[in-house]
């Protein structure tokens, strides 16, 4: 049996039963949850944890814009919060106030050294090292938690996407690829009836989704058979480091997506006409939509 902390064993023991492989992404793309989490739940608290209450404007415009609505959208919160800093130390705002953005020094070594970025490894290397930046971001990526305990509930996935997996799952071994924690996917997942449609809940303490694909389908099913769903950048660097195929659902047109992906994007996928021109045309159109450029400088 497979050691349960050992993600490698975990991928390695991903059964296939199908010749078909999917990807699915959980926040923001099987789930309307990204908007709620993050403007409700990661940056209140990123305000709190972090003294930013002198600047709170102009650090909600970083984090959703890192968050939501750029090419970063998607990425590990603890990259995230590193960028989100990064962006609000350059606001001409916080600079005239003369406000101190935290340096997160341990943080940021923690994220350059390590592959696993989640609250395990994170607790580890606190009482490991006792540096005060980790225990900072544990004490705030904790809460970050609970608040999405408590506030996320009651959101069904976007229209379609249920019929969706449901039919991948007849023909192909489904399993959720995320960056957000397991228990909070496991919990998402069964409270809609999707469990029973994916083989495997992955998330973040497993490993990136980059590595996430390679463990469970490289060498195991063949790279048109393979799919990778998302609605952020890094879902679809995932697909192609894995030279795999990618879906993209884009952020702000969901339920079209799902709808399109339902009515003819599957039966394409099954029946290898997905790739080339028409998977290319989706993409551009994707990566349009989540620029690199904050507005905030497109202004100037």
């Amino acid at each position: 049996m497979a050691d349960p902390t050992d993600s490698r064993a975990i991928l390695h023991d991903f059964p296939r039963r199908k010749p078909f492989f999917v990807g699915i992404d959980s926040d923001g793309c099987a789930f309307d949850t990204m908007e709620v989490k993050h403007k409700e739940c990661f940056i209140p608290n990123i305000i709190k944890h972090f003294g930013l209450a002198a600047v709170s404007r102009t650090a909600r415009e970083a984090a959703e814009f890192v968050n939501l609505y750029s090419k970063w959208r998607g990425i590990n919160r603890f990259p995230a919060l590193a960028r989100t800093f990064d962006l609000l130390a350059e606001r001409e705002e916080v600079i005239r106030r003369r406000f101190h953005v935290p340096a997160i020094a341990g943080i940021r070594a923690w994220i350059d050294r390590e592959t696993k970025l989640a609250n395990p490894t994170l607790k580890a290397e606190v009482e490991k090292t006792g540096d005060p930046d980790l225990a900072l971001a544990y004490r705030w990526s904790e809460d970050v938690n609970k608040s999405v305990s408590e506030i996320v509930r009651g959101v069904p996935p976007f229209p379609s996407a249920r019929e969706s997996i449901a039919k991948l799952a007849e023909h192909a071994d489904v399993m959720v690829v995320s960056a957000t924690p397991g228990e909070a996917l496991k919990r998402e997942w069964e409270e809609h009836g999707l469990a029973e449609f994916v083989t495997l809940i992955a998330g973040q303490e497993l490993g990136s989704k980059k590595e996430l694909l390679a463990l469970a389908a490289k060498g195991r099913y063949k790279p048109e058979n393979t799919l990778m769903i998302g609605d952020a950048p890094g879902d679809l660097q995932a697909a192609r480091s894995n030279d795999v195929l990618f879906y993209p659902i884009n952020p702000g047109g969901e339920d079209e997506s799902w709808s399109r992906f339902h009515d003819e994007s599957i039966a394409r996928f099954f029946q290898g006409t997905y790739t080339g021109a028409y998977m290319d045309k989706l993409i551009d159109h994707f990566e349009a939509l989540l620029p690199e450029t904050p507005p905030w400088r497109r202004a100037r």
